[in-house]
């Protein structure tokens, strides 16, 4: 009985966390749609009395004339019966009309408002969550809920009037029966009964299909995403991926087809079942209100009303029943929406403010790291401190440490153990978005999107042109921008405008730069962002960069020596630790050095050319 109990609180608990969630959404941003379901709540009682009681009336004087009664005393009763119902019928439709198209409205804002807060979400949710799958999957539930189950605040609202509708016009019909034919209540109430039992199965069958398709959803989306997204072309064409993603496409296909089939074959035998108790009620109701028809305990006015109140409190019982079980199933969709918006913080935020222009130092006191869900450390017992205006180098083979090391710097994860501080504070008591000003970080796989070159770089509303201007000059773009067709205006790939752009490999690196140099922080960051240029390439961007930020702070990540030797200090990582410190000629003494090795090594091949 405990057990029982507890099922029950925790399918009521998110109803009412739900209905109250969206009747808010629907009183502050959309309060009109009220109206449209005020207007549907009192015309859909309106026609039942035209459909239940005026037939009674009409009968009854047309019998009255059939029987041998003076026509003239009845046509007017029946003129005004007949006009009547076409009145109620063409101002029904009118405003039920005006009501849909409310609601119609109402629920495209809905939807698109919906996807723009999740997106706003996902895009601020703390960044270890964005490769949790857990949260992937959350994300997907949410947005697959309010996008395709829920129908969100109208989907919610629409069943719950349809309960609040239902159970006025049931008061009236239980009302027509109590006077005339009370048995049918009790025959309709057995039809409810089995049609409450195998409804409910149904929508279980469907909630638990919706949790098997979230994850087969998210993968069988990305899949498609990869295979119709251009910038992916080349890659598919030169290594012959058409294939393997067919197939992948395919196997997960069907995978979504054997569950639909599973909840079509579940929910086909439930529904069979359901309709054969139903007939058997509506067959028992037949027969006996035929037998009082025939023994004249009821006129045939009262039987045709009987007859038509006996099904609507079957479909007002049913309708209430599968209302309110709808809502249930919709609830459960909402809620995973619900849950996704609430979920909690990975990182603990602070308060404190950043005095951008004063000098800052960055200081990394016995830092150990393993990611969530890892039991292998990356770093460990990590000790740096950068002065304000360094230029500090960070080099090591890839898996040293070197990206992560700057990650825990932006403070997209927090450490294991240890603390980092700036200017002797804890990085964790500073206010999350505050602290991110601090930072102009240029990652190895940074993204241009799809938007002007201006906005690519900005990453504002408010764009500066002549800042705009001024940082393409630095970053060297500038007079390639302005053969652009629309100049800093210009699209950046042709995803959305036909006079859109491809820029060149330099292009893009230079662009990426330009976005740093923009942002004016006292502390820049580049991660290896021009792995993909040759090494002399590279060493060029490199100086012309630290040229460029001057005074500031600046921590350059690179696997080739060669382009931060010029550098204030190098940090050599190596096994997850700073296994080596100081410049260029420092590390370049150390006997069987780990810098000596790497850098003796990236350089033999020029050098062996240069002799040849």
């Amino acid at each position: 009985m405990k057990t029982k109990e507890n099922s029950s609180s925790k399918n009521i608990v998110p109803v009412k966390k739900v209905l109250k969630s969206m009747f808010h959404e629907a009183a502050v941003n959309r309060p009109i749609i009220f109206l449209a379901y005020f207007i549907q709540f009192s015309v859909n009682l309106i026609r039942k009395f035209q459909i239940i009681v005026l037939p009674k009336f009409l009968i009854e004087e047309l019998l009255a004339v059939y029987n041998g009664d003076e026509p003239s005393a009845h046509l007017q009763k029946i003129i005004f019966l007949v006009a009547l119902t076409l009145g109620i019928m063409f101002f029904g439709n009118i405003l039920d009309g005006i009501a849909n198209w409310i609601k119609n409205l109402s629920q495209e804002w809905f939807n698109e408002y919906f996807q723009v807060k999740i997106n706003q979400q996902s895009m601020s949710v703390d960044f270890e969550c964005t490769e949790d799958s857990q949260v992937l999957d959350q994300m997907n539930k949410a947005k697959e809920g309010m996008d395709w189950y829920s129908g969100n605040v109208c989907g919610i609202l629409d069943q719950f009037f349809a309960i609040i509708t239902n159970i006025a016009a049931l008061i009236g019909v239980i009302t027509i029966l109590l006077f005339s034919s009370p048995l049918v209540i009790i025959l309709q109430i057995l039809s409810i009964s089995a049609f409450s039992f195998f409804n409910n199965k149904i929508k279980k069958i469907e909630i638990e299909s919706f949790k098997n398709l979230a994850k087969s959803n998210r993968v069988f989306g990305y899949l498609f995403f990869e295979l119709s997204d251009f910038t992916y072309g080349k890659d598919i064409r030169l290594y012959d991926a058409s294939n393997l993603f067919t197939h992948l496409s395919s196997k997960h296909l069907d995978d979504q087809t054997n569950i639909w089939t599973d909840r079509s074959i579940k929910t086909k035998k439930q529904n069979y079942k359901m309709n054969f108790a139903n007939l058997i009620c509506t067959f028992l109701v037949f027969c006996y209100l035929g037998y009082k028809a025939v023994k004249k305990l009821i006129t045939i006015g009262d039987f045709s009303m009987c007859v038509t109140a006996s099904n609507d409190f079957t479909n007002c019982c049913q309708a209430i029943v599968q209302s309110f079980q709808e809502i249930l199933k919709r609830s459960n969709y909402v809620n995973e929406y619900i849950k996704f918006m609430e979920y909690p913080v990975a990182l603990p935020k602070g308060t404190k403010s950043v005095d951008l222009n004063k000098p800052h130092t960055i200081e990394f006191k016995n830092v150990s790291f393993k990611y969530p869900r890892s039991d292998k450390y990356v770093l460990q017992n990590v000790n740096i401190k950068i002065p304000n205006a360094q230029h500090l180098a960070i080099v090591g083979l890839n898996g040293a440490g070197k990206t992560t090391f700057i990650k825990l710097l932006c403070r997209l994860y927090d450490v294991t153990e240890g603390e980092i501080l700036i200017d002797d504070i804890n990085i964790k008591e500073y206010s999350d978005d505050e602290y991110r000003r601090l930072f102009a970080v240029l990652f190895q796989d940074f993204k241009l999107l799809a938007f002007s070159l201006k906005e690519n770089i900005a990453f504002t509303n408010e764009v500066s042109d002549s800042k705009i201007d001024d940082v393409l000059k630095l970053a060297g773009l500038y007079e390639d921008a302005q053969k652009l067709p629309k100049k800093n205006d210009t699209s950046i790939y042709k995803s959305f405008d036909e006079t859109g752009v491809e820029l060149s490999g330099g292009q893009k690196q230079k662009t990426a730069i330009a976005r740093a140099l923009y942002k004016n922080s006292p502390i820049v960051i580049l991660d290896e962002p021009t792995a993909a240029l040759d090494p002399l390439a590279e060493a060029e961007i490199y100086e012309d960069f630290n040229k460029m930020v001057g005074g500031k702070t600046a921590i350059y990540i690179s696997h080739r020596l060669s382009s931060c030797k010029f550098c204030d200090q190098i940090a050599v990582f190596s096994e997850g630790n700073i296994k080596e410190y100081g410049t260029h000629e420092q590390l370049m003494q150390i006997q069987n050095g780990i810098y000596k090795e790497m850098f003796t090594t990236q350089a033999k091949p020029y050098l062996d050319k240069q002799e040849n």
